[in-house]
């Protein structure tokens, strides 16, 4: 039909000479003859019922929501968009600490740099190019900080930019020198700015690799410093980077160029790559950046140990961030990325998070799903346990049937909680300053000290006993400097402020003797040499003490016990508080562990150790393989102990062996062969095992135990 229509339509094509071509036209006859050739078809208006509509905005709602409604899918919408804005107030607040961490640790190289990039000149350096070296090491985010905030000052003093260059940007030289001008000019005008700039330019059109393109923008803008920073320089190729610094050095009467040059390596080995004839065009300083890990453990510590904290990170998952940072090169943004990652997993995947919402208590949440989670937990179990034992057996009654009374005493427990952690944190860089204070350490840092804490083993740390024995022997002066470094919860104390006032009072009472010394110090002890039958005997004795030193030396002594005891009462374990679950995450791998589970290592557990998940009914652990297990299982710990091939009569009779052992003559082949059968066609199934292609007798495995 469609060659006749052609043949209708055009039938003097013969006649053109275009009865040789290869492409028609189709053209439908019924075709309006108004209607634009290329104009779209109308779209047709889909009608649904209501009940589609309400189905449509529904799953629309739903998929606008980044988090997933929990409880079996029952939790209500409302719950979930609270977990989702704690979740974003309570990054939001946590991001914002982190940045100023990060702006402080950079600002005074930040100062350094800037004030390099306004004071040099090429005239002050004799027509040399000025140049700072930057050595980043293992901090090589840092390093694009340092340009973003350096850009940032140029741009809004009005004295210019800073443009970035990659090795990937430097092929050759023409296309670094595209790349140089594009940057610069983009970098204030932006790319439409860019265009309009290569067009509007009055004369001859010039290439996009003219230099003259970036002389013309430098002169119309009154730029006075323009500096282009390499941030990986030892990737860049020496014969480039040789050719390209002889012509930035013979344009810098008319560009006013500065260079950044971000080392990894060391500046030595960066100027033996190149040159003497192109290290000799530069001039200028060397700068050094912080290593990273000491930027790490600030942003840990301003999380974890902030006042105002409603979220921890437990011993888990900081011996991970921290085992990561020891292991390999770790910058601060990847260290955040991955405390971000576990502060989303668990609002994402604990639908007891939506206690953090200022609102949860007023917006008239369904309580029932959510408090049927609370009392199946192990804190709500040993809460109960802890109160059933204290004779408050009543208000167990309500916390297990009454919804509303335990929703309400949640927000309370979480409140507690949240104040513990605080003070076990606060009590945590207390031990740090101490440390310090006292010259005991100082390789030990805040992170060290929080992983014991946060596993319940600081109390009673080698830690805290150094302290505790190191202060007893201070001096006057040193128990000063020491009582002026104690947290405040302990410091407002009455046990404290009463030490406080004694030991000022002391001082006043002998205002010119030396500094009071402590009667548990070393030096205060006489030693007494005797000869008993042709033997050397040492004993040490106490020597008799003043007494401004005996009455410092009780205050020591009450001090000690003070701080013994405030450490004894604050460094509980997090786990032993009530609703830990909320307030702390301590999974190793927390989403994975939550929503990804591990389907072949709990199957092969199951089938291993079928009791772990199944109630026997003997009164002894069912450790050994036995004919109370199910026949899949006792199969499958056959299979373990066989090779690549078994042979499948063997394989029965060991089987067969396990019930005729535990059966005796009771046992009934026929049955027994049919239970193998379907133990085996269940390890088909499973994939585990598979028919032999080389002996017909034999089964072949298709996996190992543990892979």
């Amino acid at each position: 039909m469609a060659l006749s229509l052609l043949e209708s339509e055009a039938p003097d094509l013969s006649r053109d000479g275009l009865n040789t071509q290869g492409v028609y036209i189709y053209r439908p006859a019924n075709a309006k003859p108004n209607k634009p050739q290329n104009e779209r078809p109308p779209k047709r208006r889909k009608v649904e019922s209501d009940g589609q509509e309400k189905q449509e905005e529904k799953s629309q709602g739903a998929q606008a929501r980044p988090f997933v409604p929990l409880l079996n899918g029952e939790e209500s919408a409302s719950s979930v968009d609270l977990r989702y804005n704690a979740y974003q107030r309570l990054w939001s607040k946590q991001e914002a600490k982190i940045q100023e961490v990060l702006e402080d640790v950079d600002s005074k190289i930040l100062e350094e740099v800037s004030s390099f990039v306004k004071e040099s000149s090429a005239q002050i350096y004799d027509g040399c190019i000025p140049s700072a070296l930057v050595t980043v090491g293992s901090n090589v985010s840092s390093l694009g900080r340092l340009v973003t905030r350096l850009n940032e000052r140029l741009i809004t003093s009005g004295e210019g930019g800073v443009v970035v260059l990659e090795s990937g940007d430097a092929p050759n030289i023409k296309t670094t020198l595209k790349n140089i001008i594009r940057a610069a000019v983009t970098n204030t005008e932006g790319n439409d700015g860019y265009q309009s700039f290569l067009t509007d330019r009055e004369g001859p059109r010039l290439l996009a690799y003219d230099l003259d393109l970036l002389g013309d923008y430098v002169q119309r803008k009154g730029v006075t410093k323009l500096v282009l920073a390499f941030r990986d320089s030892e990737a860049f190729d020496p014969n480039l980077l040789t050719d390209l610094l002889s012509l930035l050095s013979s344009w810098l009467d008319r560009i006013p160029f500065t260079l950044l040059f971000g080392i990894s390596t060391s500046v030595e080995l960066f100027e033996g790559r190149l040159p003497r004839s192109s290290v000799a065009l530069l001039r200028g300083q060397y700068f050094e950046l912080h290593e990273a890990s000491n930027c790490v453990d600030r942003i840990y510590e301003r999380l974890q140990a902030d006042p105002d904290g409603e979220f921890w990170l437990g011993r888990s998952i900081t011996g991970v961030l921290f085992e990561r940072t020891s292991d390999y090169f770790y910058t601060p943004e990847a260290f955040c990325r991955t405390v971000k990652y576990a502060y989303m997993s668990h609002f994402f995947a604990n639908p007891l998070a939506v206690l953090f919402s200022k609102d949860s208590a007023s917006a008239g949440l369904p309580h029932g799903k959510l408090c049927q989670a609370v009392r199946n937990l192990p804190s709500f179990r040993a809460l109960c346990e802890d109160l059933v034992e204290d004779g408050h057996s009543k208000q167990v009654r309500n916390l297990l049937e009454n919804d509303e009374y335990l929703f309400q005493e949640c927000l309370k427990y979480l409140e507690t909680g949240q104040k513990q952690m605080r003070n076990i944190f606060e009590a945590v860089k207390s031990t740090h300053t101490f440390l310090k204070h006292l010259n005991l350490s100082k390789k030990i840092g805040v992170s060290d000290i929080s992983i014991l804490a946060l596993s319940g083993e600081l109390h009673n740390s080698q830690i805290v006993n150094d302290i505790l024995n190191t202060m007893k022997t201070l001096d006057s002066e040193g128990l000063k400097g020491l009582l002026a470094t104690v947290p405040e919860n302990l410091a407002d104390s009455p046990q404290v402020r009463e030490i406080q006032r004694d030991f000022e009072a002391l001082l006043e009472a002998y205002p010119n003797s030396k500094p009071l010394q402590s009667g548990y110090d070393n030096r205060n002890s006489v030693a007494k040499v005797t000869v008993v039958q042709q033997r050397v005997q040492v004993t040490k004795s106490k020597a008799k003490q003043p007494k401004q030193n005996v009455e410092y030396t009780q205050i020591l002594d009450r001090f000690h016990a003070t701080l013994g005891a405030y450490f004894a009462e604050t460094l509980v374990g997090p786990q032993d508080l009530y609703l830990y679950e909320v307030f702390l995450l301590d999974m190793r791998y927390p989403l994975k562990d939550t929503v990804a589970p591990r389907p072949r290592f709990a199957i092969e557990r199951a089938l291993s150790s079928p009791f772990d998940y199944l109630i026997s009914t003997s009164d002894t652990p069912e450790n050994r393989l036995s004919a109370k297990q199910p026949v899949t299982a006792i199969l499958y710990q056959l299979y373990l102990e066989s090779g690549a091939i078994v042979n499948a009569h063997d394989l029965w009779s060991a089987f067969y062996a396990v019930f005729e052992s535990d059966q005796g003559d009771e046992c009934d082949e026929r049955v027994i062969m049919a239970l193998f059968y379907r133990a085996l066609s269940e390890l088909k199934a499973l994939g585990v095992v598979k028919n032999s292609r080389k002996k017909v007798d034999h089964i072949a495995k298709t996996s190992w135990a543990g892979l």
